[in-house]
């Protein structure tokens, strides 16, 4: 096989991620880990389906633009992106982060009370701003000392407690720096397995924090025990199709003006009682609107993902950044679901840019 042939963060990549997380839940049903149970085989036969639907969209998308040319119109994206208002913009995010905990008073990853309201409107501008732009800083300008703001950031952004934002810087710089600097292979299987144990750490750190928990599981069990809760509250969900009727999409574009939780909504609807629970990428259209609602999804998601890699396949540049930001975050949705408003805003401003900024042509055969 030609490994440099093999482009390991193809959209295709999220079909064997969604194995392999089956795999970790199997592991903690096995082990039976805080009386988890297993599920039943229908839930199974759903989430291949929506896989299913997730290709058949990357296959639309793929035969509706491969006798396509993609141009970019430089003079709009170098005025809007130029390295100093990129680096501007890197730090002013890095500088909101610290603002956020100085409002916090404390570092939230030690601290259950303090995460719990760690999400203020600062976290959320300055995650805006940040993660796009160190991206884009390392797509576009590559330098050595740019991966000290990286580093930075990143740290930053592990002390605020949460898992899903720290994958996503993490994991979108690998992806960029795979497309832009031809990472060898021994590079990109160490990063993954320091991504890995990263993930183990500020995992384990965040739940032992939780003052009100007690939690006797090791850092690797806790890693399948959430891989096997997250797959039984997706069971649970199957069942209860269309028992929320919208709130999750509603709350998800309105919920964090209201100061409200669309995961909380997913753990009183499936667990009775108010608890903020994930359920797959699969759950939350399932609860909102049935089966065919997740099945649009699916497709959707996969025509949109494929036509974003083709573009920056085609032209580099910014997009490489927009990307990988978008790949990490549907990596991360796997467990938590699309309930995010900031992960929405990067699709939106992604397809902005290139509705703005680049011409689709009919090209040879």
């Amino acid at each position: 096989m030609d490994y440099k042939k093999l482009d390991i963060f193809s959209p295709v990549v999220f079909v064997l991620l969604v194995v392999i997380y089956l795999v970790f839940s199997q592991i903690a049903f096995h082990y039976h880990l805080k009386e988890l149970v297993g599920i039943n085989i229908n839930t199974i036969y759903i989430i291949f389906l929506g896989l299913l639907f997730y290709l058949v969209g990357i296959y639309f998308s793929h035969y509706l633009l491969k006798n396509r040319d993609f141009s970019l119109d430089k003079n709009k994206i170098e005025k809007i992106f130029s390295e100093k208002i990129v680096l501007s913009l890197v730090i002013l995010g890095i500088l909101l982060q610290v603002l956020n905990l100085l409002y916090l008073g404390g570092i939230p990853l030690f601290s259950g009370y303090l995460k719990a309201h760690a999400a203020t409107r600062i976290w959320l501008l300055s995650y805006l701003i940040f993660l796009p732009s160190i991206n884009i800083l390392m797509a576009k300008y590559n330098n050595k000392k740019y991966y000290l703001l990286f580093m930075v950031g990143l740290i930053l952004f592990v002390f605020t407690g949460y898992r899903t934002t720290v994958m996503a810087i993490v994991i979108s710089m690998l992806i960029t720096l795979y497309y832009t600097m031809d990472l060898k292979w021994k590079y990109i299987v160490l990063s993954v397995a320091a991504i890995f144990v990263l993930l183990l750490i500020v995992g384990y750190v965040a739940v032992k924090s939780i003052e009100w928990q007690t939690w006797t599981l090791s850092p690797l069990q806790l890693l399948f025990y959430r891989a096997g809760y997250t797959l039984q509250v997706l069971d649970r969900a199957v069942l209860l199709q269309g028992s929320t009727n919208g709130q999750l999409l509603y709350n998800t574009l309105m919920g964090f003006f209201k100061s409200t939780d669309p995961r909380v909504i997913v753990g009183s609807t499936t667990l009775g009682y108010a608890h903020s629970t994930t359920s797959m990428i699969f759950g939350p259209a399932l609860l909102d609107f049935g089966l065919y609602a997740m099945l649009i999804q699916m497709f959707v998601l996969g025509a949109v993902m494929n036509f974003i890699y083709m573009v920056q396949r085609s032209l580099g540049n910014i997009f490489v950044a927009l990307y990988a930001i978008l790949l990490a975050h549907v990596f991360i949705w796997i467990e938590t679901g699309p309930t995010d408003l900031v992960v929405l805003l990067f699709f939106l401003i992604t397809l902005i840019l290139v509705g703005y900024s680049v011409t689709i042509r009919k090209g040879g055969v």
